[in-house]
């Protein structure tokens, strides 16, 4: 079974246990793919009644590297979310098999948005997206790629979707053209890393840790308040500007920080920071001395 989906460090615990207590006994829906799709490196569809999802995966490089990809696609009026759902929401998992030797070195997440439902914000998708994974192989390569995915997909209920995936991997098979276009596609809108342009100029914490003030350069003079994104321990989230300022390329922005965790720290921690300004975004991380 997966972890519990509850995350009892969310900025809004009771939102979420309002969301998924909706959920009936037989809203969990797991499903056995068998990786027996037209070619090795994709997997058949595993269907739910919130969308569907499937696993793509290139057979392991010289390096051990193997690049991959999960596919989901929302029905229509329904929404999966981001690393870090928000106020409600469940965030992806992939689990491999312990015996396989494979590990997860990163999962990587396109540029999401912020969903309103009700009172409660929340952070994903309402459109097919997919994500990019990046496996590191210990040892021989394995014949095939074993895991788990777990998602959640929500519209007036959040249904837990849940499906193992096992899928060959014969050593100096060559992906296809499609597979390739659909990697390279999803790396494509990934937020890009600082440039001149667009980078976070500037951080502090106030002494009650109740806001975080950031500065920035933007890559436009114009425009609305860019979309920011602050994950801090692991379950929490924060995005609610307040004291915006923007001039030119410069901007400034406190970000409210809602309860942390008790007696926690900031010393010596790193949070990470993600910015939206127009049709660009960077993803940088904070580092707290």
């Amino acid at each position: 079974m997966p972890p519990d989906p509850l995350n009892p460090h969310s900025m809004t615990g009771s939102a979420t246990l309002s969301r998924l207590s909706a959920l009936s006994a037989g809203a969990f829906a797991t499903i056995l793919c068998i990786g027996s799709a037209a070619h090795a490196a994709t997997s058949e569809w595993a269907d739910n009644q919130g969308g569907r999802m499937r696993l793509v995966a290139l057979a392991p490089d010289a390096e051990g590297h193997i690049r991959a990809a999960l596919q989901i696609e929302p029905q229509p009026g329904w929404i999966t979310y981001w690393r870090e759902p928000g106020q409600s929401g469940i965030p992806p998992q992939v689990t491999l098999a312990p015996e396989s030797g494979v590990t997860l070195e990163k999962a990587s997440y396109p540029i999401p948005k912020q969903i309103v439902v009700g009172n409660i914000h929340e952070i994903g998708y309402d459109a097919p997206v997919t994500l990019p994974l990046d496996f590191r192989v210990a040892g021989k390569a394995p014949a095939k790629l074993e895991l788990t995915a777990f998602i959640g997909l929500c519209k007036d209920i959040c249904i837990p979707f849940q499906a193992d995936y096992s899928l060959p991997l014969p050593a100096g098979e060559q992906p296809t053209t499609h597979e390739l276009a659909l990697l390279d596609a999803a790396k494509a809108l990934l937020p890009q890393t600082p440039s001149s342009d667009f980078a976070v100029q500037g951080h502090s914490l106030s002494a009650d840790s109740k806001n975080l003030t950031l500065r920035l350069t933007l890559p436009e003079t114009t425009g609305n308040a860019p979309a920011i994104y602050v994950t801090g321990p692991a379950g929490y989230v924060f995005f609610q500007q307040a004291n915006t300022k923007r001039e030119g390329n410069a901007y400034s922005a406190d970000i409210e920080i809602g309860k942390l965790p008790k007696n926690y720290d900031i010393k010596g921690k790193t949070w990470g920071v993600l910015a939206v300004d127009g049709d660009r975004a960077i993803e940088t991380t904070l580092a707290f001395e």
